[in-house]
């Protein structure tokens, strides 16, 4: 039998060069045509109109003394800004951090220290949290930080006004010396082990990355994306963002977040010919009460990602929205992050059951636990991937990068899966016991050190247990102090609100005296997971087939 292995093909050469040289390419080509439309802030621009914003950031940028190499952070829901920002930091080499807009004062102090960012571009406030009052509470804590610009204040236009001293020349030559390798965006990740870590990611790896989706998607200068998924998340800035600027597509924004409706409308009053989500965005938008009073006959490709995707949500997305072509995307932040997508044109099984074939200039096999050989087709094993798409490593954690990371240049993904005789891959669940809900990653020993701080709880674990609607969500087990009489789910949430973000607090709390273990003495999550299925009652979420 065929070994569970294969590379990508190569017959399309990698893009050797910068984002910035990129985007420049793209805007001299199609001036005229529109790159950008942001509905919640009525902006629309043409690719030459975008450009020459994201020169005027840029300039400001450089006026205010941010030098290659330094770290900017971001901090706010899709917005024009956002993308300003993106384009205008690979530009003049300064490496963009991505902020989660779900971020609470521990993650933000985390991330924004961790990295060292001089500057920071926010939003003053969203889903009624003060990002401003959050960030007034730690900054003694954040002595690097110099700059901040709050949105919708006079910080923003003064920044850009800054940049009118800094010449065409000045400009010019900052982008010259910016060079497809070098790291120009860090992404926070719980990744597949430990507490969230910053991914570094390199121009090519990124670029590359969305021009290569935006191709398995068939995408031309004519299409209109619709993205309703986070500019912080690669979803949004790398498949979504880079796939459309590196074809010449034009990218629109339904809203700060995801509404079911808004996107709906975007979709359709702006005939976008694709549209991304999460399985938990489709299945939204499908269950919407005015779902048919929307044309989406303009739709013709997307992409659903970021979760296990259900087999059946996927057909109704075929067959209900139009989406003849839509694709299915494997992949992880630390891998750019597409390792497989399915193609417009793969039998309609493959489609809906497979996480489709190895991406161009990829390579990937899946490997024994433990031994790193490879399985036979049709076995399982880990997935790993190599070639353009890993990160550069963990910022500055050196050792934490070797962790995932072999001496060969595999990334080792954490994901078992197995490869069948056409070479279609199936994720069929995780080796590490990290979580996605939604399509956020989120790893349990953050959440178990933060209930370890409850003055009730002697110890936790923390387990993902099936969901219809996220995939999956948190459940705690946790054991109580003596003398405490018993704690609720919503007691625990109330103690996590404003102190983590909202998607890593537990939606379920069982109370136990004792965690199921092995002789060696480890947790057993698995028979967890298995118990708690039956104790909360989700025979039916574990039910439903994910591809």
């Amino acid at each position: 039998m065929a070994q569970s292995q294969g590379a990508g093909p190569t017959e399309q050469p990698l893009l050797e060069e910068t984002i910035g040289a990129n985007f420049e390419r793209t805007a001299a080509r199609w001036p005229e045509r529109e790159a950008l439309v942001v509905r919640s802030q009525g902006v629309r621009l043409t690719y030459g109109e975008l450009q020459r914003e994201v020169d005027r950031v840029a300039r400001g940028l450089i006026a205010r003394g941010l030098e290659a190499g330094d770290r900017l952070g971001i901090w706010a829901p899709n917005r024009a800004e956002w993308v300003l920002i993106q384009y205008a930091t690979a530009k003049i080499g300064v490496v963009l951090v991505n902020l989660n807009p779900a971020y609470r004062t521990t993650e933000l102090a985390h991330a924004l220290g961790q990295s060292a960012c001089r500057a920071l571009v926010a939003a003053r406030e969203f889903k009624g949290s003060s990002y401003v009052q959050m960030l007034e509470s730690m900054r003694s804590e954040l002595p690097q930080l110099e700059l901040v610009a709050w949105l919708d204040t006079p910080d923003w236009p003064q920044l850009l006004a800054a940049g009118d001293g800094v010449s065409d020349g000045e400009l010019a030559a900052r982008a010259a010396g910016v060079d497809p390798g070098d790291p120009i965006n860090i992404q926070f990740t719980s990744g597949t082990t430990g507490s969230p870590k910053g991914a570094t990611l390199s121009h090519r790896n990124i670029l590359n990355n969305g021009w290569f989706t935006g191709a398995g998607c068939g995408y031309e200068e004519s299409d209109r994306v619709c993205i309703p998924v986070p500019f912080y998340h690669c979803f949004g800035m790398v498949l979504g963002n880079l796939a459309c600027t590196s074809h010449g597509a034009c990218i629109v924004v339904p809203g700060e977040a995801f509404d079911p409706q808004a996107a709906l409308a975007a979709t359709a009053e702006e005939r976008c010919t694709s549209l991304y989500g999460v399985p938990t965005m489709f299945i939204a938008m499908l269950d919407d009460p005015s779902f048919e009073e929307y044309d989406l006959a303009s739709l013709r490709t997307g992409i659903m990602a970021g979760s296990p995707c259900p087999v059946e949500v996927m057909r109704r997305v075929v067959t209900e929205m139009n989406m003849s072509g839509v694709t299915i995307c494997y992949g992880m932040t630390e891998t750019s992050p597409v390792s497989t997508q399915t193609a417009q044109d793969d039998p309609l099984e493959k489609r809906v059951g497979t996480v489709g074939r190895v991406h161009p200039h990829v390579e990937i096999r899946i490997v024994e636990r433990g031994s790193n050989q490879v399985v036979e087709r049709g076995e399982d094993g880990e997935l790993c991937t190599r070639g353009y798409g890993v990160m550069l490593g963990y910022w500055e954690d050196p050792a934490r990068t070797a962790e995932v990371i072999d001496a060969e240049g595999w990334m080792h993904t954490g994901d078992l899966a197995t490869m069948d005789g056409d070479g279609y891959v199936n994720i069929i669940g995780r080796s590490k016991d990290m979580i996605i809900r939604g399509g956020e990653n989120v790893y349990p020993r953050e959440i178990e050190e933060f209930l370890y701080t409850h003055p009730d709880i002697l110890d936790a674990q923390v387990i993902g247990v099936p969901d219809v609607k996220y995939g999956e969500e948190l459940c705690a087990w946790v054991k109580l102090r003596d003398g405490v009489a018993g704690l609720t789910a919503e007691q625990v949430r109330e103690f996590a609100t404003g102190k983590l973000a909202h998607y890593k607090i537990p939606r379920y709390v069982v109370v136990v005296e004792e965690f199921p273990m092995t002789v060696t003495g480890k947790v057993r999550k698995v028979e967890m997971r298995e118990k708690s299925v039956e104790l909360l009652d989700l025979a039916d979420a574990a039910a439903v087939k994910n591809a």
